[in-house]
């Protein structure tokens, strides 16, 4: 279930609006201080991906980012409404968690924008350590996660041991 949604008008200012919602629903989940800048980062990145792709492909849908807490990890997916080639997500490729494939080969007029693009992903592939990018005949979707700390507490070493 997603804890926060936004959708935003694919337009450069609301980037930053994107950012500080999610390091403050990051925060919020427990992701650890020392990380939120890597978030902020990854967010404004896969953000400004989507809005480029936008307004390069003269989509006027909404960018759309889902940030959700999970039990124990924060994830945030930033999705786009530009359709992947041939529209089949199995043959567009995704990656296993370990780095990012699929998306940077969409369809475009510009072929000044996909080295943008691959520079924004290999951005936020070194920024965040489990990424999946995919994409489909309804558009990509970049999804990042955070290990957030366990809700159960450990118990002690005295605990378990016997007398």
């Amino acid at each position: 279930m997603a804890t926060v949604e936004l959708r935003f008008s694919a337009q450069p200012e609301h980037v930053r609006t994107a950012r500080l919602v999610a390091a403050a629903v990051a925060r919020r989940a427990g992701v650890d201080e020392a990380v939120l800048d890597e978030v902020r980062l990854a967010v404004g990145e896969a953000c400004s991906r989507a809005v480029g792709l936008h307004r390069s492909h003269g989509i006027s849908a909404p960018v759309s980012v889902a940030l959700t807490e999970e039990e124990k990890a924060f994830s945030i997916e930033v999705g786009d409404s530009v359709p992947g080639p041939g529209g089949d997500p199995a043959a567009s490729g995704a990656s296993n968690g370990s780095g990012v494939s699929g998306g940077p080969d969409r369809p475009g007029p510009e072929t000044d924008g996909e080295g943008e693009d691959e520079m924004g992903l290999a951005v936020i592939s070194g920024l965040v350590d489990d990424v999946e990018v995919r994409s489909g005949a309804g558009g990509g979707v970049i999804r990042m996660s955070w290990p957030t700390p366990r809700h159960d507490p450990e118990p002690t070493a005295g605990a378990t041991a016997r007398s």
